[in-house]
């Protein structure tokens, strides 16, 4: 690459712009802890969800002096593994010898990883993002195995949302009148998503515009796909269909896809670039696991609801997906429960379940409640455990039930409350 042009990039990319003060992301491990660590931090997550922008935060906050650069810029189109050592030089020539280096979108550029050992073995402290989970995991576990620590970043949560719209979530007394104005606020949530710049102007065409970026850059471009008709199709499938099961068979048949082969790697890359995720049944049976119908989630109901088809609002579907999300965040590992009853949620953590959960938007029909109990109730019975958990829009009880000579409690929270947990 040419020096004066990557001199150029450097020196204009320097300036940390203004940041919003409205919202604090809210993280799983304190900031002070992460700016601390030895270890190399890498933020990663789907494409502007505000990765970039909690760089930006931790370069202000934390180090006065330090090497930065944003690889996602066209004009680094042709920089290689050869050019990081150029690039230090100039940042040596502009800004001195510093110690802690801030690298955007690093996996770009093939073999980054061999780069970035080398400077923590020389005692740098580095910051990277990347959008691709995959390949970050690949190549972090081949050459910095355990010397780094991973932070995933999603879309807003309500509460950050709530935080950013100015509206008042918390609350210890919940009146009639707050009632109301919760449920209006999930709602809008639920509509809108947690994507920064759409809360901010909600254009759809910015969500339409940015999961073609993502379709194109980190899936098509990326795995050197021949075709975008069959992957767009799937894409256009799983935001239609958010909370259903899926079989690789049946949407091979439906795409006209020779290999339930080619089906998984396409499923594989909707997760890698966090825009799809597929949810297996529980089974102490991997084997069980991996044939069992999938259920499919999206990273956001505003995503969903931009490039999908829905003939309903399909409210109950999206809070679905909200509290997958959420369990997400909270760094679960989630399956659904089928035996002769379906539960939404199995909620474990090291293998062992903590959680199970159903999730219904509206109790107040007495056939909606049975099925959602006897899901519910089924799941418990089959794991032994004796406590379950019913999210609604609103709804709030607490129930005894007496099943098979064995007494189960059954809590209905609202999911406002649920979030705040």
């Amino acid at each position: 690459m040419q020096q004066s042009l990557l001199k150029t990039i450097i020196a204009e990319q320097q300036e940390i712009r203004p940041l919003d003060t409205r919202i604090n992301r809210v993280l799983p491990i304190e900031t002070k802890r992460l700016v601390e660590t030895e270890n190399i931090l890498i933020i990663t997550g789907i494409r502007r969800c505000g990765k970039s922008t909690l760089l930006q935060h931790l370069r202000q906050q934390h180090h006065e002096k330090h090497y930065y650069l944003n690889f996602d810029d066209e004009r680094l189109i042709e920089f290689t593994i050869h050019d990081f050592q150029l690039m230090m030089e100039i940042f040596i020539e502009l800004f001195g010898k510093e110690k802690t280096c801030y690298f955007d979108e690093i996996q770009n550029i093939e073999g980054w990883e061999r780069f970035v050992r080398r400077l923590y073995d020389q005692g740098y402290k580095i910051f990277i993002t990347g959008s691709n989970a995959n390949m970050l995991s690949q190549e972090l576990g081949t050459h910095l195995t355990g010397r780094h620590i991973t932070l995933e970043l999603y879309p807003f949560s309500f509460h950050e949302f709530s935080a950013y719209k100015q509206l008042e979530v918390h609350t210890k007394i919940i009146t009639t009148e707050k009632k109301v104005e919760l449920k209006k606020h999930i709602e809008s949530y639920l509509q809108i998503g947690g994507f920064p710049q759409f809360i901010k102007e909600e254009m759809i065409d910015y969500l339409q515009s940015l999961y073609e970026n993502i379709l194109y850059k980190d899936i098509i471009v990326r795995y050197k796909l021949p075709s975008e008709h069959a992957i767009k199709q799937l894409a256009f499938h799983f935001a239609s269909n958010i909370g259903k099961e899926i079989t690789y068979n049946s949407l091979r048949k439906m795409l006209g896809l020779g290999s339930t082969n080619t089906l998984s790697d396409y499923c594989e890359y909707f997760e890698n670039c966090y825009l799809f995720f597929l949810v297996r049944r529980f089974n102490y049976s991997l084997k069980t696991q991996i044939a069992s119908p999938k259920k499919v989630y999206a990273i956001d109901t505003g995503m969903a609801r931009a490039i999908g088809f829905r003939s309903t609002r399909d409210r109950g579907r999206m809070l679905e997906n909200l509290v997958f999300i959420e369990l997400k965040r909270r760094k679960y590992e989630i399956y659904y429960h089928r035996e002769t009853k379906e539960c939404d949620f199995v909620a474990c953590k090291q293998n062992h379940i903590e959680h199970l959960i159903q999730v219904c938007y509206d109790l107040s029909e007495k056939e909606t409640k049975t099925r959602e109990i006897d899901g519910l109730l089924d799941a418990m019975e089959t794991y032994q455990i004796t406590e379950g958990l019913i999210i609604t829009l609103s709804e709030s009880a607490k129930h005894q039930v007496e099943h098979k000579h064995c007494v189960y409690t059954i809590n209905v929270v609202p999911i406002w409350e649920w979030l705040s947990v």
